[in-house]
């Protein structure tokens, strides 16, 4: 078998290995999470008069169902990297661990990971600020200091200072690459959790932008990167299955804030931050409706939106959810598509 032909057997393999595996232990999530009582409490009509009465019927949903992705791109990630320390050879060629291309997003990933748990936790639980989980201002603490361990990452050990702009060059920035970096993480996953509102609303975004900076790894020759991103989008296939209306869990702060400080990370590692915002365009718009409605409240006293996020919105003028989530899908499909054309034409 010759090199390229491997390299996306690879691909293929893993991607649908971590669909099986996500596939195959999801049921027992599920079960587990109804077991332990972790539904997600649905804010009362008097509360979010909006969001609140067109949700109701999904309170007592099981949170948490982020843990089908990251845990088996974790496992499978662990099988394969301690499979090659032990048994070297042929094995090693399917381990996708390495110090320059994935390491730091898995650690980010499972970082992330661990705070959205313990969110989700005390929110189920009713624990810690109103209605439970963590006070905003702890939750921008605890995922500024994951950004910024991975700024210091980049910047020191990796030796990156500088930012690629598209069809003009790259601009060293120096010590502005930490803040740079920063940003783009934070911003990319608050905007994921934004997102994260409908059954399988986030989910699908998440697929599409995950494969467009696969292709651009792959493009570039970061062979490992393009891996982790197919593994991440096998386990949100498996993910969807039971996160479609009507959703079976939800994929909770421990799947969407991990997810998306994920693809920032690998948006950086492309050097193709500035393409994010198309790649993952339904994340922009979601948070800037939120920006948008929370500056004119303050300003103007009024609302632009009925309610924010912009899916709600859509929600109270009539949309269906289905058709919400579905127009989304394929507004995030072309939206990566261009994305990854532009990335690829900048290279010529």
């Amino acid at each position: 078998m010759n090199l390229n032909a491997f390299v996306v057997i690879r691909l293929i393999v893993i991607t649908f290995g971590c669909f099986a595996l996500a596939m195959a232990w999801a049921p027992f999530l599920i079960r587990l999470l109804k077991r332990y009582g972790m539904g997600k409490t649905i804010r009362s009509a008097e509360v979010a008069p909006i969001a609140g009465g067109l949700h109701a019927h999904k309170s007592g949903t099981p949170v948490m169902g982020g843990l089908v992705v990251w845990v088996t791109v974790l496992v499978v990630t662990l099988i394969l990297s301690s499979g090659c320390a032990f048994i070297d050879g042929a094995w090693c060629s399917w381990n996708f661990l390495s110090r320059s291309q994935t390491l730091l997003p898995i650690g980010a990933l499972l970082a992330a990971a661990m705070v959205g748990l313990v969110d989700d936790y005390l929110n189920v639980k009713k624990i810690g600020a109103a209605g439970g989980g963590l006070r905003m201002r702890h939750r921008l603490i605890s995922y500024s200091l994951i950004a910024l361990g991975g700024a210091w990452w980049f910047y020191s050990k990796l030796g990156w200072d500088f930012i690629h702009i598209p069809f003009v060059g790259n601009f060293e920035v120096g010590w502005l690459y930490i803040p740079i970096f920063a940003i783009v993480i934070i911003a990319t996953s608050f905007s994921v959790n934004e997102t994260d509102g409908l059954d399988g609303l986030a989910g699908g975004p998440l697929m599409a932008a995950f494969t467009g900076y696969a292709v651009i790894a792959f493009a570039q020759g970061k062979m490992d990167l393009a891996v982790f991103c197919v593994a991440i989008v096998g386990a949100l296939m498996a993910f969807l299955w039971y996160n479609v209306t009507p959703a079976s869990f939800f994929m909770g702060d421990t799947g969407a804030m991990s997810l998306g400080t994920a693809l920032g990370v690998v948006a950086m590692l492309t050097n193709q931050p500035l393409l994010l915002p198309i790649i993952g365009l339904p994340f922009v718009l979601e948070s800037l409706s939120v920006i948008i409605q929370v500056a004119s409240k303050k300003i103007r006293k009024k609302k632009v939106f009925l309610s924010a996020p912009v899916h709600h919105h859509l929600q109270a003028i009539g949309w269906k959810e289905s058709q919400i989530v579905f127009r989304t899908w394929l507004i995030s499909m072309f939206s990566a598509g261009v994305g990854v054309v532009l990335a690829l034409t900048d290279r010529m």
